[in-house]
């Protein structure tokens, strides 16, 4: 079965995929070769997933998926699907988790 799936990179970024394989492509991003987004924000953690009956579908909720704001995506992954109409209002500035400032790894992008 199809799966749409987030991860969340070493720099707290998130990647949005879809695939056939979940498990392959897990070990893809890990080892380097998944995508060239991932590859430089290694190591990845799986944060959400859910299967489809058609790659299409998956597919197109990735994209879907890639055009949220940060806030939105960590609602989704945290199941609070209530909160997921107001986060798609225009002008509605929610509080974001940033990652953390004092992890020398850390590089926050503006």
């Amino acid at each position: 079965m199809p799966w749409m799936y987030l991860l969340q990179c070493a720099d707290a970024s998130y990647y949005a995929g879809s695939t056939w394989d979940l498990a392959k492509r897990l070990e893809e991003h890990q080892a380097g070769s998944g995508s060239s987004f991932t590859a430089a924000r290694r190591p990845v953690e799986l944060v959400y997933a859910t299967e489809f009956e058609r790659i299409e579908d998956a597919f197109a909720f990735e994209k879907r998926v890639q055009g949220w704001s940060r806030a939105k995506r960590q609602a989704l992954i945290a199941g609070e699907w209530d909160q997921l109409p107001n986060l798609a209002r225009r002008g509605f500035r929610p509080k974001v988790e940033r990652p953390d400032s004092s992890n020398p790894e850390f590089h926050w992008r503006r």
